[in-house]
């Protein structure tokens, strides 16, 4: 066992549903054992109860959840302008991602390599091979036929394996004839996961309404196949109809908002006070390429900005909206609700741990942070992935070189 003293910050509710428990929950002490959180408090109360056990101090910053980013491709981090060739599952790590949906390769061969990395480095990562059988370059592609057996190969040799699992990934509907989506209904059958791609910008709308003329909405193109579930999740929807919104709220499936990615493909702004209103579920992706890294407090600053952006029919949002954006409300979109996303005891030990270095301009406004839920404003506001002190995933800590050891 270990006792980890650190400002211990998390929100164990929903900020956004009225939650009574969705205030910022702060204690001092955290008791791993086995990489599952076994009590929490006060430091005090922790070592009276568990005497000569040894004390990890994280001093200086705050202990937040492992963050968890629901949409982020796999074969893009080359694509990010100027941001060099990093490992994709270190620079997640090293960003204090510690769950992801993954959007993957068309390559099974490269989904064999992510699923295994993934395993050996602990990670919580759903992923699964992008399926498309037109409008994309023709090594792209693949017959229904092919995509159903190397999908069902993967689902048989990695899902629910360890941390991971695996989702059925159609690129997105206008690259997905209607026999493709329906050999994703036959894969989503076995109790797998849905992602793929919606309302992101005006002219894929337009095509997509080209290529279905009688679907209802783009969404539409999804749900008479049968894919829109409480175990779906579809990156953007920037532009979605009130139809839309209301059969995502009925079915229980999830939206990924990627903020960075919006603006920098001027896709436009997301209407989160719309999606709230509507009961639909909302978390955080950074979607890089287009999105610029995968520091998920950086998108949560950008979800703020958009909102703000729109004015009355925007949504001002709290530090504590955001750091349940970047944390709990992606866990529960994923399924994962019950072992990650906060740091109640029963659930594992994934953690960040954010430390500015002394005398950098985060460290000066930390010290001048009123109260706990101003200093999470100020992390959200200037800290970058040179501010990850540390992480762990499930009890164990990760290295990286952003992530000296705290000992």
């Amino acid at each position: 066992m270990t006792i980890y003293a650190a400002t211990v910050v998390d929100t164990p509710g929903d900020p956004f549903a009225g939650d009574p428990a969705a205030a910022l929950a702060e204690d001092g002490a955290l008791l791993v054992q086995d990489g599952v959180i076994r009590a929490r408090g006060s430091l005090a109360a922790l070592r009276a109860a568990h005497p000569g056990e040894p004390v990890t101090r994280l001093d200086g910053g705050l202990l937040v959840p492992g963050f968890v980013d629901t949409h982020v491709h796999f074969p893009q981090i080359r694509a990010i302008g100027g941001m060099g060739l990093p490992e994709f599952l270190d620079g997640l790590v090293a960003s204090g991602t510690t769950s992801a949906l993954v959007f993957g390769s068309h390559f099974a061969p490269a989904m064999d390599e992510l699923f295994a990395a993934a395993g050996q480095r602990g990670l919580n990562i759903t992923s699964g091979l992008v399926m498309s059988d037109r409008k994309l370059r023709p090594d792209l592609l693949s017959s229904p036929e092919t995509a159903l057996a190397d999908s069902a190969d993967l689902i048989l040799r990695w899902h629910d394996r360890g941390r991971l699992r695996y989702a059925v990934t159609p690129r997105f509907s206008l690259s997905a004839s209607d026999e493709m989506l329906d050999t994703c209904a036959q894969l989503l059958g076995k109790g797998v996961w849905f992602t793929s791609h919606l309302n992101e910008n005006l002219a894929e709308i337009a095509t997509v309404t080209e290529l279905f003329p009688g679907a209802r909405h783009y969404l539409d193109t999804y749900c008479k196949h049968g894919l829109v579930t409480g175990r779906s999740v579809f990156a953007h929807n920037v532009h979605p109809s009130e139809a839309e919104l209301t059969l995502l709220a009925e079915h229980g499936a999830s939206i990924a908002h990627c903020p960075s990615s919006n603006g920098a493909l001027g896709s436009g702004l997301f209407p989160l006070r719309r999606h709230v209103e509507h009961g639909v579920r909302v978390a955080l992706g950074t979607d890089v390429g287009a999105g610029s890294g995968p520091f998920l407090p950086k998108e949560a600053l950008q979800a703020y900005f958009i909102q703000q952006l729109l004015g009355p029919a925007g949504l001002r949002l709290t530090p504590v909206q955001l750091l349940y954006l970047a944390t709990r409300a992606g866990a529960r979109a994923l399924g994962l609700g019950d072992r990650v996303g906060d740091l109640a005891v029963g659930k594992d030990f994934d953690a960040v741990w954010l430390r500015p270095a002394d005398k950098s301009t985060l460290a000066v406004n930390l010290r001048h942070a009123r109260d706990t839920a101003d200093a999470l404003a100020r992390i959200f506001a200037l800290a970058t992935p040179a501010d990850v002190a540390g992480v762990w995933v499930r009890g164990l800590r990760v290295e990286s070189a952003a992530c000296p050891d705290p000992r």
